[in-house]
C-alpha cells in the first residue's frame, strides 16, 4: 500500500460537523469512565476524585476541599468534560477533513493520536498553569488516555462521515 503524500494537501473540504460533534461527544464519555475507572483502580482514589478535579475548573479550588460524592459536582465535571469532548472533537475534524487525513484507517487513526498526544501536553503541561491540580494526574496513564480519545474521536469521525455519505 503507498501513501501519497500530495493528496494530503490542503483543500476547502468542510468537515461533517455532526459527525465531529456527536464523535468528540462519545470520545469524551469514554475518556470520561477510563478516567474514572483508572482513577479508582491504579491510584487508589475514590471515582469523585476526577469530577472534583473537572468542577474545580469553573468552581475554583474550594471543590477540590472535598473528595466524596456530589451530584452538583459530578454534573458540573460531566458538562464541562462532555463539551471539552465535543470542541476538541470539532478541531479534530476541523484538520482532518481539508487534509483528507480520512483517506484510510491507518492514517486516520495516527492523526488521532497526536492529537491525543497535542491534547495531553497542551492539558497537563499548558493549561496546568491555570489549573495546577491537574499536574498531580501527569503520567503514562493520562497519556495514554488521551492517545485513546484522540483515536476513538478520530475513528468515529471517519465511520460517521462514511455512513452520512452512503445515505
Amino acid at each position: 500500500m503507498e501513501l501519497r503524500l500530495h493528496s494530503h494537501r490542503w483543500d476547502a473540504r468542510a468537515p461533517d460537523w455532526t459527525a465531529a460533534v456527536v464523535s468528540g461527544f462519545v470520545a469524551g464519555a469514554l475518556l470520561m469512565v477510563m478516567e474514572l475507572l483508572w482513577n479508582t483502580n491504579l491510584m487508589g482514589s475514590t471515582p469523585w476524585t476526577m469530577p472534583h478535579m473537572i468542577a474545580a475548573m469553573v468552581e475554583g479550588s474550594n471543590a477540590l476541599q472535598s473528595n466524596g460524592f456530589s451530584f452538583a459536582v459530578v454534573a458540573l465535571a460531566l458538562a464541562i468534560h462532555y463539551l471539552l469532548g465535543i470542541v476538541f472533537g470539532v478541531v479534530l475534524a476541523a484538520i482532518i477533513a481539508p487534509f483528507h487525513l480520512d483517506s484510510s484507517l491507518g492514517l486516520v487513526l495516527l492523526t488521532g493520536a497526536i492529537f491525543g498526544a497535542a491534547l495531553y501536553l497542551f492539558n497537563f503541561y499548558g493549561m496546568v498553569r491555570f489549573f495546577p491540580w491537574f499536574e498531580d494526574i501527569r503520567g503514562g496513564i493520562t497519556l495514554l488516555a488521551h492517545l485513546i480519545f484522540g483515536k476513538a474521536s478520530a475513528w468515529l469521525y471517519q465511520y460517521l462521515e462514511v455512513q452520512a455519505a452512503m445515505r
